[in-house]
């Protein structure tokens, strides 16, 4: 769930919390998790778990925009345990490209986000959020998918060496 859109938003406040709060105890009582995801504006993570407090409540911890909007800036010791999901993609910080992991047209230290997500004992899913358009459609769709299973297999593979 995405907490802002667009690189504007109300300062976070006493009624976008009382929302949350209504959402996250509705999920609860369904046994339901509710992920939400460090978008385009610092902060508002930050105050969502500063002022609320439930099990069920964790982060979706996005690569591109950590990387684009946040020069890497995450909260990695107040959200260690709490990230539930990933969307793992590449860009070179003009912009929330898409691009496989790895890709040598993106920039963001694979090494250490891998050690930064085993670090706060992220264990779940490898999500991958990247698009087949720029360069990669100089191979068929078909490849496309097959690099990109490789790369999420890849970055398993690194979370789950200790």
């Amino acid at each position: 769930m995405h907490l802002t859109s667009k690189s504007e938003a109300p300062t976070p406040n006493k009624i976008g919390l009382k929302r949350i709060k209504k959402i996250v105890e509705y999920a609860k009582s369904k046994n339901i998790k509710v992920a939400f995801e460090n978008t385009k504006i610092y902060g508002y993570l930050e105050y969502v778990f500063d002022n609320l407090n439930y099990d069920n409540m964790g982060v979706c911890y996005d690569s591109g925009h950590c990387h684009c909007h946040f020069n890497d800036r995450f909260s990695w010791g107040k959200f260690k345990n709490k990230i539930f999901a990933v969307h793992l993609h590449n860009n070179d910080k003009t912009d929330d490209l898409h691009l496989l992991p790895f890709d040598k047209k993106g920039t963001i230290n694979w090494a250490e986000l891998i050690t930064q997500l085993k670090t706060a004992n992220y264990q779940g899913p490898i999500t991958l959020e990247s698009c087949y358009r720029y360069h990669y459609l100089e191979k068929s769709l078909e490849d496309f998918y097959k690099e990109s299973c490789k790369q999420a297999k890849e970055i398993r593979n690194l979370l789950d060496k200790r």
